[in-house]
């Protein structure tokens, strides 16, 4: 990367932050940006199972480095949601939430789905995560990879802070504020991130990530524990969000990390006073395999609050119960029901909210006919259907297969197609062909 494009005041303010170790921060943007992805612990055991040369993120035990030339971005298992393709220093963030299955847990600005998929990993099915997005597109991107990677207990919500703090006040163990911020860490890997960056967009960004804070703050439970994270190197964006925070909630205070990078600063010619925060972390791409990213760990010190959702049974609609009996070996209660949509859902009480998925959607009432939906096939195992089509080492077949063709199947009813041990995609058998409903919108 030619660094003559990079904003100069910009520059003037890294020879500041670094000093002499800013020779080498130039030296890091004419090296290739590194490539990682994070294997799916709903689905694989480890990395073994993909086919890949693979190099451990020593920050993220389920993280790898890739070989670009491999192309794992294009492989039938990234479709079938066994690994997450994810920038190396990005994974770094949600280990600092120290999750627990059975927590509730909010993903306050989830798009594209990198931190939230890796949340849910960690809740193993158990609890809650709230993933919100709120542009309405990029919402859907986010609901798309959390059907990906199979995920049952998410909530996929498009509304401001300010709305969901309306619905869930005092009401989460944990929230991620990954903000909107001016992308300095993202320079090499975003060229388009240069061409917007100016020290105004620099101010309005530190000012919408207090806004936000300001909001996770109100929906944390007494005792809980928020992460702020940026992928820029600017301190008005960091440090300087991070000690106005402070100031303004004397009931928080910052933990030290889990894992340690470069000290978060401290220094009076910055105007940053609190010496908390050399808790903060830093991560700069001269140091590290990866780009720029910035954490902090903000713990409220009140005493801890225990807050638990009682779910409620609901009538199921007969076509899902002989649909259930027919395909299924395993019993899914759908609990949420949207016009003729049937979900199995972690929270019920979701009126007036602005819904991009609720749960694992299990299908749709038609014509007095229940039909699964992807997500469905995407989140159980093969053994969870009574029929499936194991298309393993019939690559041909699997292309006609993920390309939309009909294919030949002496079986009828619902059942999956199945490759390397793991669901692909719907199919629907009359005994001699099957009806292919991999989604129009995935097909090849």
């Amino acid at each position: 990367m030619d660094t003559s494009n990079l904003p100069l005041e910009f520059l003037d303010r890294m020879k500041v932050i670094l000093k002499e170790e800013y020779d080498d921060f130039l030296l890091s943007y004419k090296k290739d940006a590194q490539k990682g992805l994070r294997i799916n612990t709903l689905k694989i055991k480890n990395e073994k199972e993909l086919p890949f040369s693979l190099k451990p993120i020593y920050w993220c035990k389920e993280g790898y480095y890739y070989n670009e030339k491999e192309y794992p971005g294009k492989n039938v298992l990234h479709e079938m949601g066994l690994y997450y393709i994810q920038e190396p220093s990005a994974m770094a963030v949600c280990e600092e939430l120290d999750i627990k299955p059975g927590e509730y847990i909010l993903d306050l600005c989830a798009a594209p789905g990198g931190k939230s998929t890796q949340i849910a990993a960690k809740l193993k099915g158990e609890g809650l995560l709230v993933s919100n997005e709120i542009v309405p597109q990029r919402a859907k991107i986010l609901s798309s990879n959390i059907e990906r990677m199979g995920i049952t207990n998410c909530i996929v919500t498009n509304e401001s802070p300010e709305r969901l703090v309306k619905f869930f006040k005092k009401f989460f163990d944990k929230i991620l504020v990954d903000a909107p911020c001016s992308g300095e860490g993202m320079f090499k890997k975003n060229p388009i991130a240069i061409d917007e960056w100016s020290k105004e967009n620099v101010l309005m960004c530190r000012d919408r990530q207090l806004n936000i804070l300001d909001s996770a703050s109100k929906m944390l439970k007494d005792g809980g524990k928020i992460v702020f994270s940026t992928c820029t190197f600017s301190y008005d964006e960091n440090e300087g969000v991070i000690q106005e925070f402070l100031n303004k909630n004397k009931d928080f205070k910052i933990s030290e990390s889990k894992n340690k990078f470069s000290p978060g600063l401290y220094r009076e010619d910055l105007g940053l006073y609190d010496e908390q925060l050399k808790l903060t972390q830093r991560i700069y791409p001269h140091k590290v395999d990866g780009e720029g990213h910035y954490f902090a760990i903000l713990e409220n010190t009140n005493n801890k609050e225990n807050i638990n959702i009682k779910l409620k049974d609901i009538k199921v609609p007969k076509e899902y119960l002989e649909f259930q009996s027919k395909a299924l070996n395993v019993l899914i209660k759908p609990n949420v029901i949207f016009g003729t949509n049937l979900y199995m859902s972690p929270l019920q009480n979701i009126n007036g909210l602005k819904i991009e998925r609720c749960g694992l959607h299990l299908g749709e009432i038609k014509k007095n006919r229940f039909e699964p939906s992807h997500s469905l096939a995407l989140a159980l195992k093969p053994q969870d259907f009574k029929n499936n089509l194991d298309l393993t080492n019939k690559e041909n077949e699997l292309e006609k297969y993920m390309s939309g063709d009909t294919i030949e199947w002496d079986k009828k009813g619902w059942g999956v197609v199945v490759y390397k041990g793991h669901n692909v995609g719907l199919i629907k058998g009359d005994g001699i062909w099957a009806k292919n409903h991999y989604p129009k919108g995935l097909r090849k």
